[in-house]
């Protein structure tokens, strides 16, 4: 699945692990869900959404 996490995290200054911790998940999940190598389930999905302050279809779409 496709997803902007990486744009939105850079423009909010924030490393991976920053990240990370904010979602309480590891450095590596962050860097998956980065590189589209790992789907995050549907409630880390609603809480990356919560986040970034975007609906979970402005974050995640299917190319």
């Amino acid at each position: 699945m496709k997803n902007i996490v990486k744009e939105l995290r850079t423009q909010r200054d924030l490393s991976q692990a920053a990240l990370a911790d904010l979602l309480d998940v590891s450095r590596q999940t962050v860097n998956a869900i980065e590189t589209e190598r790992y789907d995050p389930s549907l409630p880390l999905a609603f809480t990356i959404s919560k986040l970034f302050g975007l609906p979970i279809e402005k974050i995640f779409f299917v190319d």
